[in-house]
């Protein structure tokens, strides 16, 4: 069985580095007898260089990249950060496509391919979220999104060598989970976490489509972790407001535990 992930993310949060650093530490604390669980934490980039220093047991993640590695004769790219710098810092893995990107800052498929590209060439971890809005649930659509998402995502590295695939990470978030909305069932989840697998293995083959871990995120608390984390085809969980809180995301954490 594969290791159950357990992914934070902080978001843009909190608002100091003290403040990062105590929760980091509480974390760590709370954790540190963990065994046999994937546990990472991806804080705001400007912490990334003082949490490297205290990692232990945890492994290191970012919220985003950028496409290029450096800046080269299309452009500068000011602001940007690149896989390398991530790799540098000591990352292992790096979120991509999140929906508050697509909605906020207007991020495409198109660009998240990009990404998903790049950090897989760089050896990282690529977590690639996709998921549906309400309004598409809705609808029917909820297959027909995800299977475009992820194709679209998916496109330029169908080439890529299996070591560097075996990298890839899909993160299911329906869109109207996140927040106040409430986790999506757990049956739908596996419904549609059976269904990307299926899209996976058409697109690649069944070995790869079998060695790509799948995790749910949305809404996830010490609560209801368990219930999805128990279920074999379901990898892992993405965190996001509970993991700011300690004792919140090392409950979490430890349901893994009792699998």
């Amino acid at each position: 069985m594969m290791k159950k992930i357990i992914v934070a993310n902080w978001k843009m949060n909190p608002a100091t580095l003290q403040e990062a650093k105590q929760l980091f530490n509480s974390i760590k604390k709370s954790i540190k007898n963990i065994k046999n669980t994937e546990v990472v934490i991806c804080p705001p980039f400007v912490y990334l260089p003082n949490i490297k220093s205290q990692i232990s047991n945890i492994k290191l993640g970012s919220q985003d990249c950028f496409w290029e590695n450096s800046s080269t004769n299309r452009g500068a790219f000011t602001g940007e950060i690149s896989p390398s710098m991530l790799k540098n810092l000591g990352c292992q893995y790096v979120i991509l496509g999140h929906s508050e990107r697509k909605q906020h800052i207007g991020e495409t498929d198109e660009m998240i391919n990009k990404k998903v590209e790049v950090v897989l060439k760089n050896n990282l971890r690529a977590i690639l979220c996709v998921g549906e809005t309400k309004k598409e649930r809705e609808a029917g659509q909820t297959k027909k999104v995800l299977k475009k998402q992820l194709e679209k995502c998916l496109k330029k590295i169908i080439g890529l060598s299996n070591r560097q695939l075996a990298n890839l990470i899909i993160a299911y978030e329906p869109i109207w989970a996140i927040g106040p909305g409430g986790p999506c069932s757990v049956s739908e989840a596996l419904e549609n976490i059976l269904f990307l697998k299926k899209i996976i293995a058409r697109n690649f083959n069944q070995k790869i489509g079998k060695n790509i871990s799948i995790i749910y995120g949305g809404s996830i608390t010490s609560q209801n972790a368990f219930d999805f984390l128990k279920e074999k085809e379901i990898n892992g969980v993405l965190v996001g407001s509970a993991s700011l809180k300690a004792d919140e995301f090392a409950s979490i954490t430890k349901q893994a535990q009792k699998i």
